[in-house]
């Protein structure tokens, strides 16, 4: 049975190589870039899945919600 996504917030901010970085403050180390905005949140919740993973445990559904 699939369990109810998970709203997770991120922040995104310009990295010094012009790319954007986009963190996940609750998640220690969870950071993750993109050359375009829809890029920098694909890769982040791709990040998070990942940081959230547990032995045989399949990745839970994410959702992202960029901080202001």
């Amino acid at each position: 049975m699939a369990s109810e996504p998970r709203d997770f917030p991120v922040v995104l901010r310009n990295g010094e190589d012009g790319w954007l970085v986009a963190e996940c403050p609750v998640l220690d180390g969870c950071i993750s870039q993109g050359r375009t905005r829809e890029e920098a949140l694909a890769n982040i919740r791709e990040a998070i899945e990942l940081c959230l993973e547990t032995g045989d445990q399949p990745a839970e559904e994410v959702r992202v919600t960029v901080a202001a």
